[in-house]
């Protein structure tokens, strides 16, 4: 009776967060802003379309669903690396901790960063480039927390930090991130997740980079320094429910999950979409997912999606030690994802994990 009341108490208190939050109207669907809060930089999940909400565990968990933190056994370290929209030169870079606290929690900290590269300055007056270069600095860090109660029940909560600036110019603010994952079943075989991301206060721009000189006044003869004032802007909130089964064959040596996932966006069409993935042992595992977003091909294709459509990935996991039960939680792994695009080339993760 203590699980189901916890899990209904988590479930309850995130719905009620997601109701003040995805009350608003539907007409605002695209004019949100801080999009990379929607990048993924961490290759496992990202194989799967980022729809493991129901049994995403540590680092990649602060990016997915927070409540999957603590489902660690002591330590993990990794270290993300994508290639977004392959043809653009934009990178993506993730490095992420977390640290069992006591039995039940965990603690966590990632950081994601994203590289546009060098960008030639030009000016009305020099259309082709003044020879000079900038490059944005986009970037957001996340200090998570999450408990399970035995081994059944997660919940977990995270605060993000989002800074996107350039040289004269810049906007910060704060995010916040909750969630709650349930597993049941005789060999917790069935999982649930729900989900709730980039909850937050407006951001706006500001900045030397938006002021401008003007004639002053009354003809004055002289002039003054203005100050523009930028449109603030609202986070990319969302909302994710997802579940998974895990199909155990020869005592655990083969496993074969299937999982669903529903994102409900509050400023753009929501998503439905399913994925499978094969493990050996938890040494080697392939996977692949199919995303598909409501109104995606009508006849504006301007409006489509970037991603829809078929994404896959693989991990390769060596145990850091003998291969006993024990030594299997201890293990480094190496994870690669790849996700089809509606223009451009496709988007590439790459990454390493370190557990123990």
């Amino acid at each position: 009776m203590n699980k189901i009341t916890t899990l209904l108490f988590a479930v309850a208190l995130v719905w009620g967060v997601t109701e003040s939050a995805f009350a608003g109207n539907p007409d605002r669907q695209g004019e949100a802003g801080a999009a990379q809060l929607l990048l993924n930089p961490w290759a496992e999940s990202a194989g799967l379309h980022s729809m493991t909400t129901s049994f995403v565990s540590g680092v990649e968990a602060m990016r997915i669903n927070v409540a999957g933190l603590s489902r660690i056994n002591k330590t993990e370290v990794q270290i993300g690396h994508g290639r977004y929209l392959e043809g653009t030169d934009i990178l993506l870079n993730g490095l992420g901790v977390s640290q069992k606290v006591g039995e039940s929690g965990a603690i966590g900290i990632s950081l994601m960063s994203v590289d546009f590269g060098d960008i030639p300055v030009t000016t009305t007056d020099q259309p082709g480039g003044t020879g000079s270069t900038f490059s944005p600095s986009f970037f957001n860090l996340g200090i998570g927390y999450s408990h399970t109660f035995e081994n059944k029940i997660s919940v977990g909560v995270l605060f993000r930090g989002v800074s996107e600036s350039i040289a004269d110019v810049n906007a910060f603010g704060f995010a916040l991130d909750a969630g709650v994952q349930y597993v049941t079943g005789e060999n917790d075989n069935f999982k649930f997740g729900i989900a709730l991301r980039n909850i937050g206060g407006r951001m706006q721009y500001g900045g030397e980079g938006l002021t401008t000189q003007g004639p002053s006044p009354n003809n004055g003869g002289y002039e003054l320094t203005f100050n523009q004032r930028a449109a603030d802007f609202e986070l990319p909130s969302m909302l994710n429910i997802g579940l998974s089964y895990d199909f155990l064959i020869t005592g655990g040596t083969h496993r074969i999950t299937v999982l669903g996932n529903f994102t409900s966006n509050s400023f753009s069409q929501d998503q439905v979409g399913g994925g499978i993935e094969y493990s050996l042992k938890d040494f080697f595992m392939v996977r692949g997912g199919y995303r598909y977003e409501f109104g995606a091909g009508d006849a504006d294709a301007f409006d489509d999606p970037i991603y829809t459509g078929l994404s896959a990935g693989a991990t390769i996991a060596v145990p850091l030690g003998k291969d006993t039960p024990e030594s299997r939680a201890s293990r480094f792994a190496i994870d690669y994802a790849y996700r089809t695009t509606r223009v451009w080339n496709g988007t590439h993760n790459i990454g390493v994990r370190i557990s123990i």
